[in-house]
C-alpha cells in the first residue's frame, strides 16, 4: 500500500467519523440506540434501527438533508403503525405479540413532542379557520393541511379531522 492511498484511507475513515447529522433527533436515536446495545436490550436496538434505517432511506439515499422534521415524521409513522399492530394482535387474541408492540409504542413515543389536548387543537382548528375564511365543507382540505403543519407531531391526524369537520358548516 502506497502512502497516499494510506493517507486516503485515514482520511475517509476520519470524515466518517467525525461527521454530524443536521438532526438532534437523529443524534440522540443514535445515542440511544448505543445505550441499548450496551445493556443488551434487543427490542429496543431493533425498533431504533428500524427508524434510523427508514430516516436514512429518506434522506441519505434520497440525497436529501436529514433534518429533525423528517426523523419526527418516521417517528409519527412508526407510532401509527405500532398502535394498529396492537389492535390487529388484540382482536385475532395474540396478546404476547401486542405486548412487544406496545413496548415499541412507548419508546417511540418517548421521541415525539408534547401532544397538544383536545381543546388546544380546537383553539388552533378555529384560529385558522377564521383566518382562511372557511366557511364550508368544501374548504376541509385546505384549512387540514394548514392545521396539520401548525401542530406538526403534537396532534393525531384523526382528531384533527374530527375538530376541523364538526368546526365547519
Amino acid at each position: 500500500m502506497t502512502e497516499k492511498t494510506e493517507h486516503a484511507i485515514i482520511l475517509r475513515v476520519r470524515t466518517k467519523k467525525d461527521q454530524k447529522m443536521a438532526s438532534a433527533l437523529y443524534d440522540k436515536l443514535m445515542a440511544d440506540m448505543k445505550d441499548a446495545m450496551k445493556a443488551h436490550d434487543t427490542r429496543t436496538v431493533n425498533t431504533v434501527r428500524g427508524v434510523i434505517a427508514k430516516v436514512k432511506d429518506l434522506t441519505v439515499n434520497a440525497g436529501k438533508e436529514m433534518t429533525d422534521d423528517v426523523v419526527l415524521a418516521v417517528v409519527v409513522k412508526g407510532v401509527k403503525q405500532r398502535e394498529e399492530s396492537i389492535a390487529a394482535f388484540e382482536s385475532a387474541g395474540r396478546a404476547e405479540l401486542a405486548a412487544g408492540e406496545k413496548a415499541e409504542l412507548e419508546f417511540l413515543k418517548g421521541y415525539l413532542p408534547a401532544q397538544l389536548s383536545e381543546a388546544e387543537v380546537a383553539d388552533v382548528v378555529k384560529a385558522t379557520i377564521a383566518e382562511l375564511g372557511a366557511t364550508s365543507k368544501k374548504d376541509m382540505g385546505r384549512v387540514m393541511k394548514e392545521v396539520m403543519a401548525r401542530v406538526k407531531g403534537q396532534a393525531d391526524g384523526k382528531l384533527v379531522s374530527k375538530l376541523v369537520s364538526a368546526a365547519l358548516p
